[in-house]
């Protein structure tokens, strides 16, 4: 008879301060903030991007979190479930509930990133650039929270390591919440962190993040069971697959860009 893998049905709560209840999905956005950090003052002290200084990193970070909080609630509001928030409003504001967005946190990252670029007199690229290896590990970080929660399951599947999760019903399933940790994680790090490490065209290194994860979100939305209150969409793609489309189409443009922009000849200036 074959072994069957069972969720460990985890309790969300990992500890108690008093009458606070810390739960481990945040403590595992707490983890990604400390890898932002940890990361971004040693790619400072590389000094592959000139101006960057480690102190850049706090400041940024403190950018960054009002941008993935705000973000990723208002697009999971906006995305997922506006006719719902829309008779229930103030449901939008009890983040413990769960309901987070990534590609709404995304644009609300960039939102704040373009904040801090002008207040630096930095250019958006040179920003992007910094932050896009970065990102990953938080990433992975945040599907260990799914995964531990029980919650954004996979779909059916016969195949060894398939997991039943019991609060859901009796059917082997994908663990696509550590499929997603692995790709979007852990392998999306070593892709961009390693092609980061090199000088690139400005515009590069953030051209990879976005086709790199959209490309890894789509494929993995294959096996991810579908919100319920959505379903599939047109061309039976998911919710997830439409929003990761544009940001493949876009990695690709902005890398083709940086590469054509790096090769074209610079104009000389004649002395007068």
């Amino acid at each position: 008879m074959a072994l069957m893998l069972v969720h460990p049905q985890f309790d969300p709560v990992a500890f108690h301060l008093g009458p606070l209840a810390v739960r481990w999905y945040g403590l595992m956005y707490l983890v990604g903030f400390v890898l932002f950090v940890v990361l971004g003052k040693y790619r400072a002290r590389q000094n592959l991007l000139t101006g960057w200084h480690p102190r850049d990193v706090d400041d940024m970070l403190f950018y960054g979190v009002f941008g993935v909080i705000l973000g990723g609630r208002l697009g999971y509001v906006l995305f997922y479930k506006p006719g719902y928030y829309l008779t229930n409003p103030l449901d939008a504001l009890a983040l413990w509930q769960g309901g987070m967005s990534f590609h709404g946190g995304f644009i609300g990252v960039l939102i704040a990133l373009w904040l801090f670029a002008r207040r630096r007199h930095k250019r958006w690229f040179e920003v992007t650039d910094f932050v896009a290896p970065l990102i990953p590990l938080g990433l992975g970080a945040g599907r260990l929270g799914n995964f531990i929660n029980g919650e954004l399951w996979g779909r059916p599947t016969s195949l060894p390591w398939a997991m039943v999760f019991p609060q859901v019903d009796a059917q082997p399933r994908h663990p696509s919440q550590l499929y997603e940790f692995g790709l979007e994680g852990l392998a999306l790090f070593a892709l961009v962190w390693f092609y980061a490490r090199r000088k690139r065209p400005l515009g590069a290194v953030s051209g990879l993040f976005l086709l790199g994860y959209g490309s890894v979100r789509f494929v993995v939305e294959y096996v991810r069971e579908p919100d319920s209150f959505l379903g599939l969409l047109p061309l039976g793609l998911s919710m997830g697959q439409w929003l990761s489309l544009p940001m493949i189409f876009l990695g690709a443009i902005i890398m083709l860009w940086a590469y054509w922009r790096s090769r074209k000849p610079q104009p000389t200036i004649l002395g007068r």
